[in-house]
């Protein structure tokens, strides 16, 4: 059973979602926040596995909010889901420490492999908009220092970097390769530390602008 975190404004949102993630569909809603700036006091009481977060919402948005969850809880994956075609706020929400985004409206099916793969550690990324999302995210002002090379990898982390940018979890990479889930987070670390990626937002960045993956494959 997925325990969910909703936070979102509107109480007829929440409604629907709520009947979209049903136990039936091995999802639990342990908790429900009507703003940004409860969502950080609710975690500590509920031990959610994701959180569900609406990106506008009117005293703390969602992209505070998630940056606020990453810094208490950074282990605790958030799923940004929107009506706004808003390629700046759901940039700003990939910069704060959110594991992807999905638009409000996808058909139930998609919501549920878009929860069970992020709380499953890994990434999504809704393609009808990803292309232009990343554009903005790459426009946004870089550190000084040279960027780094793809070509530290080694071609096994060039393997699993690939994967991650697919929204494959660890145990997925881990099936798909034939090696140990274990082994799967040290390869990793190591890619992390090479291109100095702070987490998975980052690193399907980095796949994309490498032409490692394409927007919507």
């Amino acid at each position: 059973m997925i325990r969910v975190l909703l936070v979102d404004d509107q109480e007829l949102v929440r409604a629907g979602l709520r009947g979209i993630l049903r136990e039936t569909f091995g999802f639990q809603i342990v908790g429900e926040c009507a703003d940004g700036d409860e969502a950080a006091g609710a975690i500590a009481g509920t031990e959610p596995d994701i959180v569900l977060m609406d990106v506008r919402m009117t005293r703390l948005d969602g992209v505070a909010a998630t940056r606020l969850i990453h810094d208490l809880r950074p282990d605790l994956p958030v799923l940004a889901i929107t009506t706004f075609d808003d390629d700046e706020a759901l940039a700003g929400m990939l910069r704060a420490g959110a594991a992807g985004f999905v638009l409000k409206g996808v058909p139930a099916e998609e919501l549920h492999r878009a929860v069970r793969t992020v709380a499953g550690g890994g990434a999504w990324l809704d393609p009808a908009v990803t292309g232009r999302v990343l554009a903005v995210y790459r426009d946004a002002p870089a550190p000084s220092a040279a960027p780094p090379a793809l070509g530290q990898l080694t071609e096994r982390e060039r393997e699993v970097l690939t994967l991650v940018a697919q929204g494959f979890t660890n145990g997925e990479i881990a099936g798909r390769l034939f090696i140990g889930e274990g082994t799967v987070k040290t390869h990793i670390n190591h890619l992390f530390t090479k291109l100095d990626l702070r987490d998975r937002a980052a690193a399907i960045v980095f796949a994309y602008d490498h032409n490692l993956v394409r927007p919507g494959n």
